[in-house]
């Protein structure tokens, strides 16, 4: 609490000095270490104020074990602390949809390749999540179904043909839908780096949120300069590894 002055404005609250602030009768400022008098380094061993409290790091995990721990902190507030995940919601900033997914994989993390090994999910890694709900919702906008390889659909077509299975049919749009669908492809763009992502059933994306914090691990789709930057840093990588394999 802050007392106050006689004028109402607020002044700053006494405190007493403790005994670990005092070595030898002299008052030292609390600083983690200081030199004696003969320029050797002496550390104190202050105890721990509550505000200056710090824990172990949460460290989570990619696993289908999903769990999630509450923190009780400062102030009676909570935390939760993310241990193992593999879902999340990414958005998909140049076509304005979010959608939840799988984290399929830690590709890349700025701070310590040790991360990327042990598979741990922190701010700012790159990982690679499952392009099917994003797809799903493409086709359904669109009307395009992305990522197919035409040869493949075509050798799938004909196969079907042979053994003299009908082909599926495709379900009938109303004249309304067609009309939208063709207003909508008008002003579709789909970077090239994106499309062959989604041929690999693979899209690469950045976790924005703090996982022992918060307890989900959330991000965004990588798009434009951001994506062409890890792509090029994980063909180094790659590069890195085939030469020392050599």
């Amino acid at each position: 609490m802050h007392k106050r002055r006689a004028t109402g404005g607020k002044k700053k609250a006494w405190r007493k000095k403790r005994k670990d602030d005092l070595f030898g009768g002299v008052f030292i400022a609390r600083s983690r270490n200081f030199r004696s008098n003969n320029a050797h380094s002496v550390a104190l061993v202050l105890s721990v104020e509550k505000y200056e409290l710090g824990r172990q790091p949460a460290s989570t995990k990619l696993s289908s074990n999903k769990t999630v721990r509450r923190v009780r902190v400062r102030g009676g507030n909570v935390k939760w602390r993310a241990l193992r995940l593999d879902t999340g919601n990414y958005s998909w900033g140049s076509e304005a949809v979010t959608r939840k997914t799988r984290i399929l994989d830690v590709v890349y993390n700025a701070s310590n390749n040790e991360l990327v090994r042990t598979q741990t999910l922190v701010k700012s890694a790159i990982v690679q999540v499952d392009a099917a709900p994003f797809k799903q919702w493409y086709l359904q906008h669109y009307g395009v179904d992305i990522g197919r390889k035409k040869k493949a659909a075509a050798a799938k077509k004909d196969a079907t043909e042979q053994e003299g299975e009908a082909p599926a049919e495709e379900v009938k749009k109303s004249s309304h839908v067609l009309r939208k669908l063709e207003k909508r492809q008008a002003d579709r763009k789909l970077d090239s780096h994106i499309e062959e992502q989604f041929g690999s059933g693979r899209l690469m994306a950045c976790i924005s949120s703090r996982p022992g914090q918060c307890g989900r691990a959330d991000g965004y789709i990588l798009e434009g300069k951001e994506l062409e930057f890890y792509m090029k840093k994980l063909q180094r990588k790659k590069g890195k590894g085939a030469g020392a394999g050599a």
